[in-house]
């Protein structure tokens, strides 16, 4: 596997994430937060076709309303203090997104 190294942060490539996703029979759940560039943070359920994605049934998360971050938000759905603003499908380059994160979708639902 190969891996680059950016400001002290390992990265890897997106083909060889899904050759380990495969290997360990992990699926990506549909619903997915999305952070993308110019600080975009939106949930929603996620596709993608060639290079452009979609998330569809989408909420831009406009306040996190967490104390331990977007990765409590995934783990627990929206808490009391969360701000999620409803939009239309939301269709992107997949080179502008920064990272994806699986949700626990029975707390998204």
């Amino acid at each position: 596997m190969k891996t680059i190294n950016i400001d002290g942060k390992k990265y890897i490539s997106e083909e060889d994430v899904n050759i380990q996703l495969k290997k360990k029979d992990l699926k990506p759940s549909k619903k997915q937060i999305v952070i993308l560039n110019r600080g975009w943070v939106i949930v929603g359920d996620y596709s993608e076709k060639g290079d452009e994605c979609t998330l569809s049934d989408a909420s831009v998360i406009r306040t996190w309303g967490t104390t331990k971050g977007l990765g409590e938000l995934a783990e627990n759905g929206p808490l009391t203090a969360t701000k999620l603003d409803s939009c239309p499908n939301v269709h992107f380059h997949k080179m502008t997104m920064v990272a994806r994160m699986d949700v626990n979708e029975q707390k998204w639902s």
